[in-house]
C-alpha cells in the first residue's frame, strides 16, 4: 500500500495527496505534517519507512469539502486519490493485492465547483496570460459557470485587468515567472507555472478546435497568437486538472481593451466598489447597491460594477431596460417574485458536466425552466426594450426538457446519486415493479400463497423463509401426497421433509426470492442509469440552456436596479459623447444609507465640470477636514461609474460625458512589506494617474504632498494640479489644505474654486456638508482637533501657535524666526481647576453643601443648617 502510494505521490510533487482508505482520505510524510498543522487536526503515525515512523493524518471522506476549501484558501494544492475499484475485485487478485487508485482531479484555487467550496455571488476565475513575440494576451474562464473570456493585453495594463477580474489563480509561462510574480502577488492571486509547451499556439489551436469540436476558430472571432496561447493554457491546464474531463465551456468571447472604463487597483481599493477598505463586502457600493435575488444576477452585477462599459448604445440600451422595470411596478414585483425561485443553472451545469453533480442539479435544472415558463406567462403581450425583448425569447423553447424532467425527478430529490430515490414513480415501469419488490416484499408473497392455496385447494399452505433454503412452500404431512402426485409434482419440487411438514419450491418462488434480495441493487443500478440518460438530455440542450441563464440574469439586474432606483428615489443619467460631468444634487449611496440608518439626513451638493474638446475642467477643493471633502469626491465619481454601468444614479439629475478611466488618490495608508511610506505610496499612485490618464479620463484627488514638509508638499501639488491641466486635460476633483493653491483658478482656465462651507460659533466649528463656490479662508485643524478629543491645554496652546504663525506671515518676518521665540510647550503651565479659583469661603460653602443629604434631614435640622450657611457666607 505504501509503495503504491509513493508511486502516486511522486506525480504529484507540488500537491497534498487525499489518499483514499475505506472511509478516509489519509495523507502520510511531509504531507501529514504540512496538513495537521494546516487543519489543526491530529498527526499520528502508521509503520516505518526507512527504519523511521511514517508520519500520518486523515479527514472523513463525508466532511472532505469542509476541509478541502481550508488547504485551498492556505495556498495548497490537493491531489485527490480515490479507490477505482472494489476491495473484493482486489482480492480476485490475491489475498495481498492493494485495491487499484488513481488521483481523479487535481483541486486548486481555480478549478473549484462545489458550492461549499465557492461563494455564490461571486465569479472563481481562473486566468491564463501569454506573451507570444510582441503580442501579449490575457484569457480567463469560470468553470463553475462555463464563461470563457480573452483580450490582448500588454504587460503594463495587466495590474488593472488583476484588479477587475480578481482571479483566484493566474497561470504564466515559467519564462516570465519572475517578471510576473513580483505584480501577482499585490493582488494574493496564486501564480501557477507552466511549461513552454502549455503555451504553444499551434497545439493550443488543437486543444480549442477538438474541445468546441469546430474545425476552425474563425467562427468565434479572429484571434491574435498571443490569445490563442492564453486560451490552450487554460485548457490544457483544466485537463491535467480534472483528469480529461472538461468542464462545460462556452465558446471564449473577446474583448477589447477599451471596451470598458479603466480602474487600477489602487482606485478600486479607494472607492470601495466591491470590497471596504477594512476587508469584506460591507460597506462596499456593490454592497450598498445589491438587490438581486438570484445567484447569476449577482454575479453579473459585480461583472458590470467592476467593469462599466464605454459603448454609448451598450449603456443606452441597459438604462432603456431599468426604466422600463421602474414604471412597470407590478410586471417587476411579479418577475421578482419568480425570480427568488430560480436556482443557480450555470453551476448546476458545469457540476453535471464534470460528472460531479447529484439529483439537486437536475431539479435544479427543472426548477429553472419552470421559473422561465412563468416569467415568459408575466411578459406575454407586453412591449419590451430591446435588451428585455432579447432576453425575453431565450425562455422559451425548452418544453420537452423541463417535460422529461418533471416527469422524471420527485420534488425533493437527495443530494447524492447513491442515495436513491429521486425518480419519481411512474416515470419507469421496471424500477417501479422492482421498487415494490423491495419495498412491499412481504405483501408479493402473500399475494403469491394465495395464489398457489387455491391452485391446490390446500388451505394450509404457507410460504416461509430462513437462512437455508430460502423462501419454501410449507405443507403438512397430511397434504403432502397431494402436492408429490401430478398434476401438482410438476409444478412444485421436493425440497425438504421434517417430522411434521413437507417443503417445496417452484421455479416462480425462485425467481421471485431472487429478484426480492436483489432489489435495492437494482434499483440502484437503474436509478444510476436512469440519472446518467437525464443528464445526457440536459447536456445535449446546454448551448440553449447557458442563453437562459443569461436572460435570467439580466432581467434580475434589471429589475433588482429598478427596485434601488425606486426605494432610494434615484434617476436616470443621461450619458453622451460630451466631457460634461454635471451632477445636481448629488448623493454618496453607501454614505446615505448609512447616515439613513442613525436618523440622519444626507446632503446633496451639485458638482458641474463642464469642458470643451481641447480644455480641461477642475474644480478645487478646500475646506476642513470631517467637512465632507472625500465623500463629495468619491460620491461624484461612483455616479460617473453607475451611469456607465447602466444605472440609474443617486442625484437629482446628471449629464454624464463618456468617461475612458477613473482614477483616484484618496485616503493615506503605507506598504512596509516593500519598504514603502505613506508618501512614497501616494507619490506611486499619482504617478501613475499623471503617466496614464487621457482627455476622458475622471481623476480625483485627495491632499497629495501632506506626507511631506509644508513646501515640498505645495509645490508638488501645485505641479501635479498643472500637469493634470495642460498635459492630461482630464475632468478632475482636486482637494487640498494649500490655500495658497487657489490662486490657480486666476492663471488656468478650466480651473475653478469650490469650498466645503462651516460656520464657527464660540470657538468650535459646525460642518454644514453643502459644497459652494469659491475658496476657504482656513482649514479650521484646531477645532476639528477640540472635536476630536484633545486635551483643552493642547487646544489652547494650538491656537496660540495658529495666531503668532498667522500674524508672522501677515508681517512677512521669518517663520522659523518667529517659531524659534515661542516658549516651549512644557514651560506653559497647566490650566488651573475650576474649584481652586474659588475663594476660602466658597470653598467652604461648597463643602458644606456637599455633605447635605436632604432626605436625612429633619425640619428642625434643616433650619439649623440654614443658620450656619448664612453665617459661613458672612465671613472674610
Amino acid at each position: 500500500m505504501m509503495a503504491q502510494f509513493l508511486e502516486i505521490k511522486e506525480q504529484y510533487p507540488h500537491a497534498l495527496l487525499f489518499y483514499r482508505m475505506g472511509d478516509f482520505y489519509e495523507m502520510f510524510f511531509d504531507d501529514a505534517i504540512a496538513a495537521s498543522a494546516a487543519l489543526d487536526i491530529a498527526l499520528t503515525k502508521r509503520g516505518k519507512h526507512l527504519g523511521e515512523d511514517i508520519p500520518m493524518c486523515g479527514v472523513p471522506v463525508h466532511a472532505a469539502e469542509n476541509y478541502l476549501l481550508t488547504l485551498i484558501r492556505k495556498g495548497f494544492r490537493v491531489a485527490v486519490c480515490e479507490q477505482m475499484e472494489d476491495p473484493a475485485e482486489a482480492k480476485k487478485r490475491g489475498g495481498k493485492s492493494v485495491v487499484h487508485r488513481d488521483v481523479v482531479r487535481l483541486v486548486t484555487p481555480g478549478t473549484l465547483t462545489e458550492d461549499s467550496l465557492l461563494e455564490a455571488r461571486r465569479h472563481n476565475f481562473l486566468a491564463a496570460y501569454a506573451n507570444v513575440r510582441d503580442e501579449a494576451a490575457l484569457a480567463w474562464v469560470d468553470i463553475s459557470t462555463g464563461s470563457f473570456h480573452v483580450m490582448p493585453l500588454a504587460t503594463v495594463k495587466l495590474g488593472p485587468e488583476l484588479a477587475r477580474l480578481a482571479p483566484s489563480e493566474l497561470l504564466v509561462s515559467d519564462a516570465d515567472e519572475a517578471e510576473l510574480r513580483p505584480l501577482v502577488e499585490d493582488f494574493d492571486i496564486a501564480l501557477t507555472p507552466l511549461s513552454r509547451g502549455s503555451y504553444d499556439s499551434t497545439n493550443a489551436t488543437k486543444r480549442l478546435t477538438d474541445l468546441f469540436r469546430v474545425g476552425t476558430l474563425d467562427s468565434f472571432g479572429q484571434f491574435t497568437r498571443a490569445e490563442v496561447s492564453a486560451m490552450g493554457a487554460l485548457v490544457d491546464y483544466l485537463d491535467i486538472t480534472q483528469k480529461g474531463k472538461l468542464p462545460l465551456l462556452r465558446p471564449p468571447l473577446r474583448e477589447a481593451a477599451d471596451s470598458s472604463v479603466q480602474i487600477d487597483a489602487a482606485t478600486r481599493r479607494n472607492l470601495e466598489i466591491t470590497h471596504a477598505l477594512g476587508g469584506g463586502r460591507a460597506g462596499s457600493l456593490l454592497a450598498a447597491i445589491d438587490r438581486t435575488v438570484t445567484a447569476v444576477g449577482a454575479r453579473l452585477l459585480e461583472r458590470r460594477i467592476s467593469s462599466p462599459s464605454r459603448h454609448l448604445a451598450t449603456i443606452t440600451d441597459r438604462l432603456d431596460a431599468v426604466d422600463f422595470a421602474a414604471d412597470q411596478t407590478r410586471l417587476s414585483e411579479d418577475l421578482r417574485a419568480a425570480l427568488r425561485k430560480v436556482p443557480d443553472l450555470d453551476r448546476a451545469l458545469s457540476r453535471l458536466a464534470l460528472e460531479r453533480g447529484g439529483p439537486r442539479d437536475l431539479a435544479a435544472i427543472r426548477n429553472a425552466l419552470e421559473q422561465a415558463e412563468t416569467i415568459s406567462h408575466f411578459l406575454s403581450g407586453t412591449e419590451l426594450p430591446e435588451l428585455l425583448s432579447a432576453c425575453a425569447s431565450d425562455l422559451t423553447g425548452h418544453e420537452d426538457l423541463l417535460a422529461l424532467l418533471d416527469s422524471a425527478l420527485i420534488a425533493e430529490p437527495p443530494l447524492l446519486a447513491r442515495d436513491g430515490g429521486f425518480i419519481a414513480k411512474g416515470y419507469d415501469a421496471e424500477l417501479d415493479e422492482i421498487r415494490t419488490l423491495r419495498d412491499e416484499g412481504r405483501g408479493v408473497i402473500a399475494q403469491m400463497q394465495q395464489q398457489y392455496a387455491e391452485q391446490t385447494g390446500i388451505t394450509g399452505l404457507k410460504i416461509k423463509h430462513n437462512n437455508v433454503l430460502g423462501y419454501f412452500i410449507e405443507v403438512t404431512s397430511t397434504h403432502a401426497e397431494k402436492m408429490l402426485k401430478p398434476p401438482h409434482s410438476d409444478a412444485f419440487k421436493h425440497r425438504q421433509t421434517t417430522a411434521n411438514q413437507v417443503r417445496f419450491t417452484t421455479p416462480d418462488l425462485s425467481d421471485l426470492e431472487t429478484r426480492i434480495l436483489n432489489a435495492a441493487g437494482q434499483v440502484q443500478g437503474i436509478e444510476l442509469r436512469l440519472f446518467a440518460s437525464l443528464r445526457e438530455a440536459i447536456l445535449n440542450d446546454a448551448p440553449a440552456l447557458t442563453q437562459l441563464s443569461r436572460a435570467l440574469a439580466e432581467f434580475d439586474l434589471t429589475t433588482a436596479l429598478a427596485d434601488l432606483s425606486r426605494a432610494e428615489d434615484w434617476t436616470r443619467p443621461l450619458v453622451d459623447t460630451s466631457r460634461a460631468l454635471e451632477i445636481i444634487g448629488g448623493r454618496h449611496p453607501v454614505v446615505e444609507q448609512a447616515l439613513r440608518r442613525q436618523g440622519h439626513p444626507f446632503i446633496a451638493n451639485d458638482c458641474v465640470l463642464s469642458a470643451d474638446a481641447e480644455a480641461a475642467a477642475i474644480w478645487l477643493l478646500t475646506g476642513p477636514n470631517m467637512a465632507g471633502k472625500s465623500t463629495f469626491l468619491r460620491q461624484n465619481t461612483l455616479i460617473a461609474l453607475l451611469a456607465q454601468m447602466g444605472s440609474h444614479v443617486p442625484a437629482t439629475r446628471a449629464h454624464i460625458g463618456l468617461v475612458s478611466q477613473i482614477f483616484s488618490r484618496v485616503g493615506a495608508s503605507d506598504d512596509l512589506a516593500r519598504g514603502r511610506s505613506t508618501f512614497m505610496v501616494e507619490m506611486v499612485e499619482t504617478a501613475a494617474i499623471l503617466n496614464q490618464a487621457d482627455d476622458r479620463a475622471l481623476v480625483i484627488l485627495d491632499e497629495i504632498g501632506r506626507g511631506t514638509a509644508t513646501y515640498d508638499g505645495l509645490s508638488i501639488a501645485w505641479a501635479t494640479l498643472e500637469h493634470l491641466h495642460g498635459v492630461n486635460r482630464s475632468r478632475a476633483l482636486f482637494a487640498t489644505h494649500y490655500h495658497e493653491m487657489t490662486d490657480l483658478a486666476k492663471r488656468l482656465p478650466g480651473v475653478e474654486n469650490a469650498t466645503v462651507a462651516v460656520r464657527e460659533y464660540d470657538n468650535d466649528v459646525i460642518f454644514l456638508h453643502e459644497v459652494r463656490m469659491g475658496a476657504a479662508d482656513r482649514s479650521y485643524g484646531v477645532q476639528v482637533a477640540k472635536l476630536a478629543g484633545l486635551p483643552d491645554s493642547v487646544v489652547a496652546r494650538a491656537r496660540d501657535v495658529l495666531a503668532s504663525l498667522e500674524d508672522t506671515a501677515r508681517s512677512s518676518k521669518n517663520p522659523k524666526a518667529m517659531i524659534d521665540d515661542l516658549p516651549l510647550f512644557a514651560a506653559s503651565p497647566p490650566a488651573p481647576k475650576v474649584s481652586d479659583q474659588l475663594p476660602t469661603q466658597y470653598r467652604r460653602l461648597t463643602d458644606m453643601l456637599n455633605g447635605i443629604h436632604p432626605d436625612e434631614l429633619s425640619p428642625r435640622d434643616a433650619l439649623d443648617l440654614l443658620y450656619k450657611l448664612k453665617e459661613a457666607s458672612r465671613e472674610n
